[in-house]
């Protein structure tokens, strides 16, 4: 592989971000011309994007976090809701728990499938609504899922579907940024920017810029450049609730709230990593 110096990176990082950021912008013109170059939540949808994303988010603390949850309470029967590529769902079926891995991206659901250990999860392409009710012990929503779902009126309705799919005094685990720790602030060209190997050895350039803040929403787009021309990017749109909006919203839905943490070491809120990682019960 030829090696890059800083400067050609830094001159391909600025190329390729001038022209993509007016199609990044919260208005701008996604039609069937974009389309394959630049997309909502690409990294789910695109075929080429979701090799990228496996590649770039492999097992880690916060997945050991999760098990270890998880395996604190009864949790025989598990739901991985927004499941993607199933790195968290193959890792609780391997320890030994009847994981079902719900998600709408089939892009995602096709590299799930397509691992070892994937016949020990049952795969389901679907939103909250397909759930079926009392079928569940512990329901998790990993990798800021829970952001995703931008307006009141969704959360409300995720959370109402979740409860349904819990049998009584199930869980339900989840991580959401703190907005205190205001991650957006550094989602930057210059801080972001890294190179991904992916499984064939090509080196593929990513880094991220916030495009728009509305309060606590945030608008972000994730630059991706192959070894091999293509320039692909994804627009991703983000919800920050406080804490207080978080437990007053799984109230309003039947949950309890147990516990939650401000980091992957088990840290207090405002103490550790800028999380909030919800354990909530249902009553």
């Amino acid at each position: 592989m030829a090696s890059t110096s800083v400067d050609e990176t830094d001159r391909k990082t600025a190329q390729v971000t001038d022209t993509h950021r007016l199609r990044c912008q919260p208005d701008g013109l996604f039609n069937e011309r974009d389309y394959g170059r630049g997309m909502r939540h690409g990294e789910f949808l695109h075929p080429r994007l979701v090799g990228v994303y496996d590649a770039a988010f492999p097992w880690s603390r916060e997945d050991d976090f999760f098990v270890a949850l998880v395996e604190q309470v009864p949790s025989d029967r598990v739901l991985d809701l927004g499941c993607g590529t199933g790195r968290l769902a193959l890792g609780l079926a391997a320890a030994g728990h009847r994981v079902t891995g719900v998600d709408p991206a089939a892009a995602s659901l096709r590299a799930a499938r397509g691992k070892p250990g994937a016949d020990r999860v049952t795969w389901i392409e679907g939103t909250s609504r397909v759930l079926p009710e009392d079928a569940f012990d512990v329901a998790v929503m990993t990798s800021h899922v829970a952001q995703f779902f931008v307006s009141d009126e969704d959360w409300r309705e995720v959370l109402g579907d979740l409860n349904r799919a819990l049998a009584w005094g199930g869980r339900l685990v989840f991580d959401t940024r703190d907005a205190r720790a205001r991650h957006w602030e550094r989602w930057s060209p210059a801080e972001t920017r890294r190179h991904v190997v992916l499984g064939d050895g090509t080196v593929v350039l990513m880094w991220s810029e916030v495009t728009d803040r509305a309060d606590d929403v945030v608008t972000s787009c994730q630059y991706y450049a192959f070894a091999d021309g293509e320039e692909l990017f994804s627009v991703v749109t983000l919800r920050w609730r406080s804490e207080a909006e978080v437990t007053s919203s799984l109230q309003e839905a039947g949950f309890t709230v147990e516990r939650i943490y401000g980091g992957w070491r088990g840290e207090p809120v405002t103490k550790g990593d800028g999380e909030l990682i919800v354990v909530a019960r249902k009553e």
